[in-house]
């Protein structure tokens, strides 16, 4: 095994165990870059000032830097570092954390999930994506068009893309950045309003390029943060049992299960000066891989890391990342998650009916559901 492949392995966690007792901060020769395992080391980076989240020498991929996804990607600020991050990130970060759970909630149980698997792709991948644009002023009929949109530029993200893959992001990004223009020029929606606000006098295709990403966000972490929940409700019917009991008990479970199976598993730093960590010496160009599932079973940081506690005292996780990149989106994320986890606890009686594998990733975690053979489905 390897740190990137780990990802999709069905228990990597006694890999990480590993690699954190050989130290916090290792190179690997194999790879050509260094590893932060530890909760100690995963934080130093995070933090650290000369640790940036794209090379110098290529701020966009070269497989999307001339087309429009290359467009929309040079300017989000999560990939972003100084004004272009920090500007975007006022914008938006105090506008999420006004927004009404109970609206989320409304929002997510107005849309129709049918039940087995096919269902369940629709909650994890379709629903959220449709919940943010909803709250972005667009109406029910356009929604799902936003979130197939997302899906196919979240696509361009990947190292793992093809060429059609590649194409359909291009695509994607014209048709978004064409109809958040003219979701702007509306001047309909509150949130869309108040966000706009903090962009005036900026790049305006900042801020259509953000609420991209503020979809795109969304779409990933929050498929596979409602996965996972779902897994382990499968391995435990104990746990489910409490749970359909209990709604009140969904928001710890995802709490806990965002910090013991996260659907982001590593993250990538790229030194841009020389530096020093945690007294290891530092080059422009070394590129470290950031374990944060690793860091977040660091027994320095949350003891029995290995246990899934709801009622987890003083929990810690760097799932949602810290520092200056910390995902704005976190409180909006676990808003959409207990929301659609609750509907399909009602919904879906037969978890047990179901059998899953996880998508081709090098750094996400997000399990695909499929009905059992034999399985018949309403």
């Amino acid at each position: 095994m390897d740190p990137i492949i780990a990802a999709t392995h069905p228990d990597p966690y006694p890999y990480y165990a590993n690699l954190r007792a050989a130290g916090g901060l290792t190179f690997d020769p194999q790879l050509n870059l260094w590893i932060a395992s530890s909760a100690e080391a995963v934080c130093a980076v995070l933090h650290h000032p000369d640790c940036h989240v794209r090379p110098a020498h290529e701020p966009v991929p070269k497989a999307i830097a001339e087309g429009p996804a290359g467009h929309v990607f040079g300017r989000l600020m999560r990939m972003n570092e100084g004004e272009q991050q920090r500007c975007p990130r006022a914008a938006i970060a105090p506008r999420l954390q006004d927004i009404d759970p109970q609206q989320v909630e409304a929002l997510v149980r107005a849309r129709f999930f049918k039940e087995g698997a096919e269902g369940l792709h629709q909650a994890q991948f379709i629903g959220p994506a449709s919940v943010v644009a909803a709250l972005l002023g667009f109406s029910p009929a356009d929604c799902r068009m936003i979130s197939e949109l997302t899906g196919n530029f979240v696509s361009c993200l990947s190292p793992l893309s093809d060429a059609a893959q590649l194409d359909a992001a291009h695509r994607a990004s014209e048709r978004l950045v064409t109809v958040f223009g003219e979701r702007i020029e509306a001047r309909d929606s509150p949130l869309l309003a108040h966000i706009g606000r903090g962009f005036e006098g900026t790049d305006p295709d900042g801020l259509i390029a953000n609420l991209i990403g503020l979809l795109s966000q969304t779409y990933e972490a929050t498929a596979g943060l409602i996965g996972n929940a779902l897994l382990a409700l499968i391995r435990d019917p104990a746990l489910q049992r409490t749970l359909r009991e209990d709604p009140g008990k969904i928001r710890p479970l995802l709490a806990e299960v965002q910090r013991f199976d996260p659907s982001v598993q590593h993250t990538r730093r790229f030194v841009a000066a020389p530096c020093e960590t945690l007294g290891t010496a530092l080059n422009p160009g070394d590129v470290i891989l950031v374990l944060l599932a690793s860091a977040n079973r660091d027994p320095q940081l949350n003891p029995q890391p290995d246990i899934l506690l709801l009622d987890r005292p003083g929990r810690r996780s760097f799932s949602f990342g810290a520092g200056r990149h910390e995902c704005p989106g976190q409180t909006l994320a676990l808003d959409i998650a207990q929301a659609t986890l609750g509907a399909l606890l009602e919904r879906e009686p037969r978890l047990d009916q179901l059998i899953w594998c996880y998508r081709p990733s090098i750094n996400g975690r997000i399990p695909l559901f499929s009905d059992r053979p034999g399985t018949k489905t309403p």
